[in-house]
């Protein structure tokens, strides 16, 4: 079998991410919000930043991009014609006589249709196959929960080719082999649900908590939880109720996990009287259970989990939450990788959480891994990548981690 998660923080052994290309140069300023930015990416920068976090994360395992999966996947009879069917008749003459990596740039930068006026400059661009952007973040578009595979139902359409690259990755490519989808999000979109990977955390095999947001709706969770409790170990299910607003689209950008007993959160939501609601469902019982205190919940079902707020107090707070101090990733239990622009959350991983902080250049140039029972957080630049709305954990798809010991 070539994918397992059943944790948020077991060792990283493969991983799939995206770097940053042309299609960062679709996004202007008339159509930022139609593709879900606030502010437009320099791509040269990015693409740096981006470079410098690869690096990071392929000392601690395999780091696989899109592209070249892709390009591998469109190289087979079954996996082109999978992808062109889905694409329309204009795609399939376009990628005639095109070998698999340069349909696979196709797929991914996108095509606009030709102009039909004779001032290209001013008509209204069509998309023939509209550019990704938002595949930086590869997290959202599919989630391997166990041996088994969700493919999200994105909320906005600027993001539905992204739900079929990875549909076709994960039925077509050798590295992916898996036990099958436990949903499948284009068909499911169809029925007005919609549910994304940065809601979806898988704490231990029989236990999950998610976000109920304002891309991830009440009929997404519901079908994932009924074939979660039908098909796989999951036994309970822990939801937090997110506000509409940018800072928090996902769950993951208010909470993640950095070793077995410890998050790093955004207190506003999960301490005082503003927390938000949570909902604690069981397999066999009937309904929810609503709840006030998340820590509470997971201590209950055998997961108790201490946070370390970001920032230090509640301007810095605030600040850094948008700037996705709370969204790392654990490379491994108690190993983190966090942007470094965050300076007080660093300083209260340091202070409340007993981590080493590190700069992504000492760690690169001393080649050392963290020891195993010693936290770390290793703090790269993402000055640019921040501002397309998301950090380490949004940029990261983990298809293999090892168990938690």
């Amino acid at each position: 079998m070539s994918i397992r998660v059943a944790s948020e923080v077991g060792a990283l052994e493969r991983v799939i991410c995206h770097r940053p290309g042309p299609e960062l140069s679709a996004v202007t300023p008339r159509n930022r919000r139609d593709y879900l930015f606030t502010d437009l990416l320099d791509l040269q920068e990015s693409r740096a930043e981006h470079e410098v976090f690869e690096r990071v994360l392929k000392k601690f395992c395999k780091v696989s991009l899109v592209s070249d999966l892709l390009a591998d996947v469109l190289d087979t009879e079954e996996g082109r014609e999978c992808l062109l069917s889905s694409a329309g008749e204009g795609v399939r003459r376009l990628a005639e006589g095109r070998s698999a990596a340069q349909l696979a740039r196709l797929f991914i930068e996108g095509r606009h249709a030709a102009a039909s006026s004779a001032s290209p400059l001013f008509d209204d661009v069509r998309d023939l196959l509209p550019p990704l952007p938002n595949l930086l973040f590869t997290r959202d578009a599919a989630c391997v929960v166990g041996e088994r595979v969700m493919i999200a139902a994105m909320k906005h359409s600027a993001r539905w080719t992204e739900e079929l690259i990875m549909r076709a990755l994960f039925r077509y490519h050798p590295l992916l082999r898996n036990e099958g989808l436990l949903y499948d999000g284009p068909p499911e979109r169809q029925a007005h649900t919609s549910i994304e990977g940065g809601d979806v955390h898988i704490l231990r095999e029989d236990l999950m908590l998610a976000g109920l947001s304002e891309r991830t709706s009440v009929l997404g969770i519901s079908a994932l939880t009924t074939a979660l409790f039908e098909e796989t170990p999951l036994r309970d299910v822990v939801l937090v109720a997110m506000p509409s607003r940018r800072s928090a689209i996902h769950l993951d950008m208010v909470l993640t996990m950095l070793d077995s007993g410890i998050c790093c959160a955004y207190q506003p939501f999960f301490a005082g009287s503003a927390s938000r609601p949570v909902l604690h469902l069981t397999r066999g019982r009937e309904g929810a259970v609503e709840r006030d205190d998340l820590f509470d919940v997971l201590r209950d079902v055998g997961y108790p989990v201490e946070p370390v707020y970001c920032g230090r107090n509640s301007v810095s707070a605030e600040r850094e939450q948008w700037a996705s101090a709370c969204n790392m990733l654990a490379v491994g239990p108690g190993h983190v990788l966090a942007y470094d622009r965050n300076e007080e959350t660093l300083a209260a991983l340091e202070r409340d959480g007993g981590f080493k902080v590190l700069s992504a250049s000492d760690f690169l140039e001393e080649g050392e891994l963290p020891p195993a029972g010693e936290r770390a957080a290793i703090a790269f630049r993402g000055t640019e990548l921040v501002r397309g709305g998301g950090g380490p954990r949004c940029m990261t798809l983990p298809v293999r981690r090892a168990e938690v010991e």
